[in-house]
């Protein structure tokens, strides 16, 4: 059966104590809400809502930056969960399937997890997710006989005796959509808070005949984030597990506590990663490839067999071909590295072209901005830039050229040649030691008048 998606974005989450929504703070580089809609994916959803409220404009943003294939529908007034879920019912007319309420401040459902809701489906009218909290504190209580589900008790509306009770109400629901808005109509504001509760829906559907099932996750799983403490918790969680998984898929991290990945990292078998490397977004890295201590990479793609750092920078647009290497102290941003070519030490490359096996010297520059515009530099195969040279572009140097240290190269070289462009060397005989002597007398006196 096809599935729909609706997740409740509409929260300001005071405690945050931010302008910014709460579901657009990040997590490894991606908001919230990314991280649900990505959790949710998994089923294949055919139409996602996403309820937003406050900040709506922004959220609606970082939802399309996602996808296109999303609605999105306003909460103008945040009266309860009942009340979010539908706003989505318009967007949603005349859908057959099921439908999943997802939360955008709880990152971590697995997408096995919604898929065995949608199993349990089979035999419930409504299906709840639920988890065995360590501390059940202010959660609401799932009252049950077996997988059966008799009634979700929020925290303020409970006695003692649902107090003791410590399987608790993750929020995230799955029933047939037509079936959950008509649940739904039936939900009343009569409770201590003055809301409607998404949380009534199964003592309804019994009351009505129906059936309304319990389906068990990991309390890790329904970690919802309320505050920095709390989003701090949740980035260690992920990384934790980020960093676990890519050690189980054959990559090598000699200090794992000291790395830190993106939501989209991808890392190739016997990838090794040296301490202190932090991958932000839309970063892959090839088998075999050696990330070396304190690199910093972001949007870039590092070939087989390819050495980056220590100390080095890859910025968006950096592309690394098989076996390439970049040493310390180098930065490459928006430039094609090809097979075998070194940056080896102390270099810029940005916006260019450097062609295989191409030696790119000490302290070189591609001068690459005029404080306007942009401009490329394409440098051949078997190059050999001597170092401190200034690659003024746009500027071309053909296949076998070269540079002489210290060059200014403002034109192009031709295939063959060697570029020199520095001024020539003068020699004033005695002249360091007379200035030095006439500055140490000057100091001299200056002291004794202290």
């Amino acid at each position: 059966m096809s599935v729909a998606l609706i997740i409740l974005a509409a929260g300001k989450g005071t405690r945050m104590q931010s302008d910014l929504p709460k579901v657009l703070h990040e997590v490894a580089g991606a908001p919230l809400l990314v991280h649900a809609m990505t959790s949710g994916a998994a089923v294949e959803p055919a139409r996602t809502v996403v309820v937003t409220g406050h900040g709506a404009e922004l959220v609606e943003a970082a939802a399309r930056d996602w996808t296109d294939d999303v609605d999105v529908v306003l909460q103008s007034e945040q009266l309860g969960t009942g009340h979010a879920v539908m706003q989505a019912r318009d967007a949603l007319a005349g859908f057959e399937g099921d439908a999943i309420v997802l939360y955008g401040d709880t990152p971590f459902i697995r997408g096995e997890t919604l898929e065995a809701m949608q199993a349990a489906r089979a035999g419930y009218d409504v299906v709840v997710l639920g988890f065995e909290a360590a501390d059940p504190a202010r959660y609401g209580r799932l009252v049950t006989d077996g997988d059966d589900l008799l009634e979700i008790v929020e925290f303020k509306d409970a006695d003692d005796a649902t107090l003791a009770i410590t399987l608790c109400n993750s929020g995230v629901v799955c029933a047939k959509a037509e079936v959950l808005f008509d649940l739904l109509d039936a939900v009343t504001n009569d409770n201590a808070s003055g809301e409607y509760y998404l949380t009534d829906i199964p003592a309804i559907a019994r009351a009505r005949g129906m059936t309304a099932g319990v389906v068990r996750c990991l309390e890790a799983e329904t970690m919802g984030i309320n505050s920095r403490p709390e989003l701090a918790v949740a980035e260690a969680a992920f990384q934790a597990q980020s960093r676990l998984g890519a050690m189980e898929n054959g990559v090598t991290l000699q200090a794992p506590d000291t790395v830190y990945f993106s939501h989209d990292t991808y890392l190739g078998a016997d990838v090794v990663v040296e301490p202190n490397v932090v991958f932000a977004k839309g970063v892959t890295v090839e088998n075999g490839a050696t990330i070396r201590a304190f690199s910093h990479l972001e949007g870039c793609h590092v070939s087989r067999g390819g050495v980056v750092g220590p100390f080095a920078r890859l910025r968006p647009g950096a592309e690394l071909a098989e076996d390439v290497k970049i040493g310390n102290f180098v930065e490459i941003k928006n430039a094609v590295i090809e097979a075998g070519a070194k940056v080896n030490h102390l270099s810029y490359i940005g916006d260019a072209q450097v062609g295989e096996r191409t030696n790119i010297g000490a302290g070189t520059i591609t001068c690459n901005y005029d404080g306007v515009f942009k401009h490329k530099t394409t440098i051949g195969a078997d190059v050999f830039i001597g170092s401190n040279t200034m690659l003024v572009a746009p500027v071309t140097l053909g296949d076998e050229s070269m540079t002489a240290t210290g060059t200014v190269v403002t034109r192009d070289v031709p295939e063959g040649d060697m570029a020199v462009a520095r001024a020539r060397q003068d020699n004033k005989t005695g002249f360091a030691r007379r200035m030095f002597e006439k500055l140490k007398a000057k100091k001299a006196k200056q002291g004794k008048g202290a």
